[in-house]
């Protein structure tokens, strides 16, 4: 017979010829269980997702009395569903009343995707602007947003008229002009490696995005939700997007995201062509019962005004060890450089192996991820830096 892993790499679509391979049992706050009964600290949240942590009380049950109730009725859009209509207003009210409508959708790249034909339909313009080493999704649109022709070139063709420009360098907001229909970035670069903006950089391609009639589309799908130190970073940075993409921990642990914009853009998806983007599942209720209790949690608990307390102090216990170049942090986001390339292999998978999980990122192959539950307390800080420690200290011995 097959074992377990051999059926999941015959079966299960992969997405790399070496997985993980924790054989999940169940998960509990802070802690992943494999079925041999060892215990993972997760200092990963599934990439920033499980931000109140695994199976939390409150989005459990809410998620059990909506299953009672009903599911699927209709597609997008069409039915009165007082999950989807509850939690949008209490997510709306939020945000800067120009944020005031929500369309719900499954993926934070379906949300890219969607958004990116908004700022088309509203401007009537072609040209999208995006940064380099950034990441907005895999599907055929949100992977043209990508800089790295030499992984892009694998499925050309694909989206015309995308042009980049660099974080963080003002100089190049210039290329911004009357042919774009839009402006796409990230309030912290995420897997180039938690690249925080200069000061008074946000607010720049704001202006010059106001100044051309371009949308100014800000990605907060890994920093919205309290990961930064604010529910969402733009408020941190003190500017409003025409459209603001969300997601990621949005749904507890459930699969929901979402565009958000002004009911007059929002509608412009409803005209000229009517259905101007559809979605079977986006909002689903189960999705939307759990996301209006995991923002509750958030609001409620006093979670989001300990996030850069606690991430001050994960960056104070791991920065002075020898192998340790840099720590970039934007709350509990967190990069920690490495002062060699070879060290990164060895510290991730000794982590593991002392049983707590960090991350590799896409774009920068001398940090890993620190991306924990923001429920994490002073105590699994001490535990997780004592483990990530003595993996440094091992990587460290093998090129001693």
């Amino acid at each position: 017979m097959l074992s377990k892993r051999q059926l999941f790499l015959n079966h299960v679509g992969q997405t790399g010829p070496m997985p993980i391979g924790i054989d999940v049992s169940h998960a509990q706050g802070m802690y992943i269980f494999d079925h041999s009964g060892k215990r993972y600290l997760d200092m990963n949240s599934g990439i920033s997702v499980s931000s109140i942590g695994h199976c939390h009380p409150r989005v459990v049950s809410a998620v059990q009395d909506q299953v009672a109730q009903y599911m699927h009725t209709m597609v997008y859009g069409e039915h009165l569903q007082a999950p989807q209509i509850s939690f949008a207003n209490k997510l709306v009210a939020q945000l800067d009343e120009r944020l005031s409508s929500i369309y719900f959708v499954m993926t934070g790249t379906e949300a890219t995707e969607a958004a990116m034909k908004l700022a088309k339909r509203v401007t009537g313009r072609t040209e999208i602007i995006a940064c380099a080493d950034a990441y907005h999704g895999s599907t055929h649109g949100a992977e043209s947003l990508r800089s790295d022709e030499s992984y892009k070139q694998a499925f050309y063709p694909l989206l015309p008229d995308v042009r980049h420009i660099r974080f963080n360098e003002t100089d190049d907001l210039k290329r911004i002009t009357e042919r774009t229909a839009c402006v796409i970035l990230e309030p912290v670069q995420a897997e180039s490696g938690v690249n925080l903006p200069e000061s008074g950089y946000l607010a720049a391609v704001r202006e010059r995005c106001s100044e051309v009639g371009a949308l100014m589309i800000l990605d907060e799908i890994q920093t919205g939700f309290g990961r930064t130190g604010q529910l969402f970073a733009h408020q941190k940075y003190v500017i409003v997007p025409d459209v603001l993409l969300v997601g990621k921990a949005m749904g507890g642990g459930m699969p929901i995201a979402g565009f958000v914009s002004s009911l007059e853009i929002m509608n412009q998806l409803t005209k000229n062509p009517m259905l101007g983007h559809i979605t079977t599942f986006g909002g689903h209720p189960v999705c939307c019962a759990a996301g209006e209790a995991c923002l509750d949690v958030l609001l409620e608990d006093d979670i989001i005004s300990q996030v850069n307390r606690k991430g001050e102090r994960l960056k104070s216990l791991l920065e002075q060890h020898p192998i340790v170049k840099e720590v970039r942090q934007a709350g509990l986001m967190m990069a920690v450089e490495l002062e060699k390339r070879k060290y990164l292999k060895h510290v991730v998978t000794q982590s593991m192996e002392l049983g707590v999980i960090i991350d590799y990122f896409l774009f920068n192959n001398r940090s890993f991820r620190l991306a924990p539950p923001l429920v994490v307390s002073d105590e699994q800080i001490e535990e997780a830096a004592g483990m990530l420690l003595e993996a440094f200290d091992f990587a460290m011995k093998k090129y001693a």
